[in-house]
């Protein structure tokens, strides 16, 4: 891994430095300025992690045309093995504020795969609530309730008295109840979903070597119908595989941990992966919201490896259905890695660890920087135009100064950048085609017209995404935290009025600039007219592409076309099927008329089932024995729609109190 790691840097150095030595001679050929100065710093900066990701993806190829890497895991010798478990795995699903019956429905599509390999019991299912919302909150333990008594009783449930660290806290509320019971837990996001066989093979995977604390199984978006959905899945259908191949040549047994669709060995997790809390106040003190990247590199730190699986198929997600979800949800990852640049002098870290966490930085402080270097071009373009060449300059020179023509050296800087960006796009779509994978993406010319067409939707949406990006890091900067709600799963549309709030800064932005190039430099234009093409267009291309019935039509016409969608893996059939057969019992269970606390103290089957999920309550402080008899009193006397959602939440953690209010007790 040592040589790998050093012909890695060699190369990243080397393509840096050669850019760097040719923009250098640009600048220098008719004198250095210092905007041009300031160009050039930006420049070498953004340089290095797009090198790095373009020499990831070669060394992706390479692997690729070799069938595969000496150094992986070997997924053949788990797949011979036919012997029971042995062992038993928790799957938790931490959520917050979801439509529960669709988060069963998928637990019940892997526990149906499950069954499938006839393992389904080495397998507990852990449902992990933090939803405050007293409706909400009822409504998961009445769907909860309602599936147990028919096929789902393999579900546990809880519900969070103390929302502490967010996700975080809450998987380390699960190892402190119950990480006692089993070796290993598999985490999952509200809309994970895993086949039978590929848990298998990850708990097979784990027991072959004592020494792995964690193995990530990439999760391969899916089931969204919106067009930017389907870019979505089609971009990681394409090009994630050689990309994550090229990730795993480098790091090996020091990869990363994404927080869900993985297998945690939980000993040495509750041992040695406790957060630090950062110096502070958020948003770049406090908790640290992106966990994942932290824990796996204390994982590493305590002497375990931790592995990144790409030939492990049967893991999905499902992404956000429209570009300002994507933002959305881009909000609170720029904030948890922006926070990472205060663990990068950890003590102990591994090398591998510390450059991931550099990674993370760079992947959102990249876009304020592309967007200030284009700015200061810009600049420097208008001073150069509006400013006279001085062909005799202070001195008493006797022959002028002539200009230097630099086209030569822009095309070719411009050529060298464009084939960093768009060259591994180029060696993935050739991997699949080699490798005969072009049928499961509707054949080679389908691929080849998607990637095309891909290629031109991601560099219009790649200034609108930058502007965002940047900001977000401008906000987080200067002191404005994320806010931790609950993301979209369905598919949905984007208003004029959202695109417009979202876009319409970036769209007079565009314009202001297009307008100053097109007068004063409209070379300049020409070359930036994709980037001014997707600011000015961002409010129609944010509406267009979270449309479904273009994503539809897009679909039959057989583009953007994947694996999942040609040929629907059982376990996705499993989940069509279940969901259709809960359609309404979100329906059933929601009663938007009356309160929580309402219903509880007034259908006694809802106040059993209440009842039976809540733990008993103790008050041994004065002062809150004090504040729940006051609740109790102000119910009485007003009703229980008169109480706020805090209150209410307050005595729905109370049986105790609710017994005294008139609420049946479980049988």
């Amino acid at each position: 891994m040592k040589l790998r790691r050093l012909l890695l840097c060699l190369a990243v150095l080397a393509t840096v430095a050669a850019v760097t030595i040719l923009m250098v001679d640009m600048i220098r050929a008719n004198g250095v300025t210092p905007l041009e100065w300031v160009a050039l710093v930006l420049s070498t900066v953004l340089l290095l992690p797009l090198s790095m990701s373009f020499w990831l993806a070669v060394m992706g190829f390479v692997v690729e045309l070799r069938g595969g890497d000496p150094h992986a895991l070997d997924l053949e010798a788990v797949d011979s093995e036919t012997r029971p478990l042995g062992t038993k795995t928790a799957i938790v699903v931490p959520i917050r504020g979801e439509i529960t019956a669709h988060v069963v429905a998928r637990l019940q599509a892997t526990r149906d795969s499950l069954q499938a390999t006839g393992q389904a019991r080495w397998f507990d299912f852990f449902l992990l609530s933090d939803t405050t919302d007293p409706r909400g909150w009822l409504e998961e333990e009445l769907t909860v309730a309602r599936l147990a008594g028919a096929s789902a009783g393999h579900i546990h449930y809880r519900n969070r008295p103390e929302n502490l660290d967010r996700k975080a806290g809450n998987i380390a509320d699960f190892c402190q109840r119950w990480g006692g019971r089993y070796r290993y837990m598999v985490v999952f996001d509200a809309d994970s979903l895993m086949s039978g066989p590929t848990l298998v093979r990850l708990v097979r995977l784990m027991e072959r070597d004592p020494r792995t604390g964690i193995i990530q199984a990439p999760p391969l978006p899916v089931n969204r119908r919106t067009f930017f959905g389907r870019l979505q899945q089609f971009a990681a259908g394409v090009y994630g595989p050689t990309w994550a191949r090229g990730l795993v040549w480098l790091q090996g047994g020091e990869g990363n941990y994404y927080g869900h669709n993985a297998i945690v060995r939980i000993a040495p997790f509750v041992e040695h992966c406790r957060l630090p809390t950062l110096p502070g106040r958020a948003p770049l003190g406090g908790s640290i919201l992106s966990h994942d990247f932290v824990e796996a590199a204390l994982m590493l730190r305590a002497g375990y490896r931790v592995h990144l699986v790409p030939d492990l198929d049967g893991s999905f997600e499902e992404p956000p259905p429209t570009l300002i979800d994507f933002a959305v949800r881009d909000r609170r990852w720029c904030q948890g890695n922006l926070q990472h640049a205060r663990l990068l002098g950890m003590p102990g870290l591994r090398l591998m660890s510390r450059l991931h966490l550099l990674l993370g930085v760079l992947a959102y402080v990249s876009s304020p920087l592309w967007i200030l270097l284009l700015l200061v071009s810009t600049a420097e373009a208008l001073r150069w135009r509006l400013s006279d060449h001085e062909y005799f300059p202070p001195g008493g020179a006797l022959f002028p100064t002539w200009e230097v023509s630099i086209q030569a050296e822009a095309t070719l800087l411009f050529g060298l950048v464009a084939g960093l960006i768009f060259l591994p796009r180029a060696l993935a779509l050739l991997s699949r085609c080699l490798r005969g994978g072009s049928l499961r993406f509707g054949g080679r010319l389908r691929l080849a017209v998607s990637a095309l067409a891909e290629w031109l939707c991601s560099m219009l949406l790649a200034p609108v995404l930058a502007l965002m990006q940047s900001r977000f890091v401008l906000g987080i900067l200067l002191g404005r935290s994320a806010d931790w709600g609950r993301q979209p799963r369905g598919d949905r549309t984007t208003s004029l009025g959202e695109a417009i709030r979202w876009h319409g800064g970036t769209t007079v932005l565009g314009v202001l600039w297009a307008i100053a190039l097109v007068r004063v430099v409209p070379v300049l234009f020409w070359w930036m007219s994709p980037l001014l093409a997707g600011m000015i267009l961002a409010v129609p291309l944010s509406m267009l592409s979270s449309s479904v019935r273009v994503g539809e039509w897009a679909s039959r016409a057989g583009l953007f076309l994947t694996p999942e969608t040609v040929s629907r893996p059982p376990v996705l059939a499993r989940l069509r099927k279940r969901i259709a057969q809960q359609r309404t019992l979100h329906d059933e269970v929601s009663d938007h008329g009356r309160s929580a606390l309402e219903r509880v103290l007034e259908d006694p089957d809802v106040a059993k089932v209440h009842l039976a999920f809540t733990a008993s309550d103790d008050v041994a402080d004065p002062l809150e024995e004090h504040e729940l008899q006051g609740l109790v009193l102000k119910c009485r006397l007003h009703g229980a729609g008169a109480l706020s959602d805090v209150e209410q939440r307050r005595l729905l953690l109370s049986p105790r109190s609710l017994v005294e209010l008139g609420a049946a007790s479980p049988a």
